[in-house]
């Protein structure tokens, strides 16, 4: 379940903030060191009219991507992760900082998706969903909206 507990700006993208060129931030607090947030519902929240939605998160230890949020599917997509980057391998990072495989995780899936969008609403696939991951969690994260 998401809950964006700190939005930095409620109101919704309109023509007038695309004139002017307006970055949204949006702020999430995750609760878990590897956890999936399903964030489109509140990325809906700030979308009116017709357009182009860029979401990116300027982290290197989280990534955005586009998935089905299916309990099930969401703990498989870990659980392979965390097959292919285990936190507890050796890595030289951890030399200076214990998230390597944080780093590794978020670097194989990328951080930001751009979508299309009709009368505020995301044209996604029957079961596409915008899926926020967190690997080096808890922490306060950010996501920023860029309509075009």
């Amino acid at each position: 379940m998401i809950n964006f507990e700190n939005l930095k700006r409620a109101e919704k993208i309109n023509s007038k903030d695309r004139e002017v060129n307006r970055m949204i931030t949006i702020e999430i607090k995750t609760r878990k060191r590897n956890e999936i947030l399903d964030i489109t519902t509140d990325i809906e929240k700030f979308l009116e009219g017709n357009g182009v939605v860029l979401i990116f998160t300027p982290h290197t230890t989280a990534s955005i991507i586009l998935n089905e949020a299916e309990s099930r599917l969401l703990e498989d997509i870990l659980s392979f992760l965390e097959k292919i980057a285990p936190y507890n391998s050796y890595y030289k990072h951890n030399e200076i900082d214990d998230n390597a495989d944080a780093h590794l995780k978020a670097s194989l899936l990328g951080n930001s998706v751009v979508l299309p969008f009709e009368n505020g609403k995301l044209q996604l696939g029957t079961w596409q969903r915008i899926l926020f991951l967190e690997f080096d969690g808890p922490r306060t994260r950010k996501v920023f909206l860029k309509v075009i």
